[in-house]
């Protein structure tokens, strides 16, 4: 990140670095926003900083600056930091690193990634491409931009940093049960190229290595397949409680009413009882692994 003479801020990708514009649709993560900017901007005027010296000072442009205390623009950690450090709010904007992450995200993904948050068992099925949690950056950027209609730039940043954000689960403490259900065609559809798909290969053998993860596969040549409606997610809670949901089931909508959930279950149950075992799994992936 690099500011010119005239004030303009550079990024990788140009003036504004795709992955931070404010989604206009999201009312919380707009309310947070508008928070945080005003806040920068007390702390600045109390300063007596104009927004160009300001922003001269922690390397961004003023039309950055503007953006950002407008609620217009997502701060960036390395901004709240900066302007931390030149303001002396002594730790109180850095702090908000934390509630600006949180409202990057997508409602849908925020909801989605609190779930994931308070699961202590997660089972999945996942049967066009490799599931979410499991993706490599590169795998998951390779899916995002062969969307159609096509994501805009900005879109797919967006959605790449949620994703990967959400594969923070793997390393809470206490670590829930997870277990993945792969189909075979997941793990050969070279989605991102041959390097990708090598890339993506190792990383499954890795995480299904861990003591609380699971990944099995599907063969193809199955003859018994419960799991043909489609994807299956569930979710389930320290309290007992849990939530479900299934392509092929109930509309696809969430459930957690347990007699619809019982459904979900039996059909995830079976599911894993016809694929490989986990320990087939892990040797049938380094074979196609070699294949590759």
């Amino acid at each position: 990140m690099s500011v010119d003479e005239t004030g303009t801020e550079h990024a990788a990708g140009g003036t504004d670095e795709p992955g931070w514009d404010v989604d206009p649709d999201d009312e919380s993560g707009l309310a947070v926003l508008a928070a945080v900017g005003r806040q920068i901007k007390a702390w600045r005027e109390s300063a007596g900083l104009r927004a160009c010296e300001f922003g001269k000072a922690i390397g961004y442009g003023e039309d950055q600056v503007y953006k950002v205390e407008g609620g217009r623009r997502i701060p960036r950690p390395e901004f709240l930091d900066g302007a931390d450090e030149v303001l002396s709010a002594g730790g109180k904007l850095s702090a908000m690193k934390k509630d600006v992450a949180v409202a990057r995200y997508p409602k849908k993904v925020r909801q989605l990634t609190n779930l994931e948050k308070r699961a202590v068992e997660i089972g999945l099925c996942s049967n066009h491409n490799i599931h979410g949690l499991l993706q490599t950056p590169e795998y998951a950027r390779a899916l995002f931009e062969m969307r159609r209609p096509s994501y805009s730039v900005d879109e797919v940043e967006t959605a790449l940093a949620a994703r990967i954000a959400r594969q923070s689960v793997f390393g809470r403490t206490p670590a829930p049960a997870l277990s993945f259900v792969q189909e075979e065609v997941t793990l050969r559809r070279p989605i991102g190229g041959m390097t990708g798909l090598r890339q993506q290969l190792e990383r499954l053998l890795d995480l299904s290595r861990l003591r609380h993860v699971e990944v099995q596969v599907m063969p193809t040549n199955r003859e018994d397949h419960a799991g043909m409606g489609g994807a299956i997610e569930v979710l389930k809670f320290g309290d007992g409680t849990a939530v479900g949901r299934s392509d092929g089931a109930l509309n696809g909508r969430p459930v957690s009413d347990p007699k619809q959930l019982r459904i979900l279950e039996l059909r995830y149950g079976m599911i894993r009882a016809q694929a490989l075992s986990p320990r087939e799994s892990l040797a049938f992936i380094e074979q196609v692994l070699g294949e590759t």
